[in-house]
């Protein structure tokens, strides 16, 4: 597991809360969330309580205010540790729900889904080894999504409000 420290003002100042696994429900620690350190492993952080709301993926490093890991506000709810991975990665992706359509697997990162896959919507996919994060924007831009192996029969199941992806990322950082 790793270790991640959150702060209620900027620059790691104000009240402050330490976490070393995942956690549904942080608002009894803090009432808002301003800058962050990772001291170990990588994480996803929640702008809601039960792993809910956009996502945003950490790795080891200093955020010291809550544009620098790309926030939209100063509301932080839940986190999840990403366990380590040092097997190979591997994620299809699907043009229509429940895994038909046209399919392409990855192995690895992708900047630029539509100029890799031909398609403008992802319906579905199956993450069948490593973690994953989705962009909505091309160039690892945009909403993230985290992915754990398992099956997604529709975007709704990976947090999305819409099919769209526009890149993707393996999760490799974890030192």
């Amino acid at each position: 597991m790793g270790k991640i420290i959150f702060y209620e003002d900027n620059n790691f100042q104000g009240k402050s809360h330490e976490c070393c696994g995942d956690n549904a429900d942080l608002h009894s620690f803090f009432a808002r969330c301003n800058s962050i350190r990772v001291e170990s492993g990588c994480w996803v952080i929640y702008e809601r309580t039960n792993y809910m709301g956009h996502q945003y993926y950490l790795k080891l490093g200093e955020y010291p205010s809550y544009q620098s890991w790309l926030g939209f506000n100063d509301s932080i709810r839940s986190c999840h540790s990403i366990p380590q991975h040092h097997g190979s990665y591997r994620i299809r992706l699907y043009d229509r729900e429940d895994f038909r359509g046209q399919t392409k697997e990855y192995t690895n990162d992708c900047s630029n889904i539509y100029e890799s896959f031909h398609v403008h919507d992802i319906l579905s996919c199956n993450v069948l080894e490593g973690y994953w994060i989705f962009y909505e924007d091309p160039g690892f831009k945009g909403n993230q999504y985290f992915l754990r192996p398992g099956e997604y029969r529709r975007y709704s199941n990976w947090g999305s409000m819409n099919s769209k992806v526009g890149s993707l990322r393996r999760i490799m950082d974890f030192y």
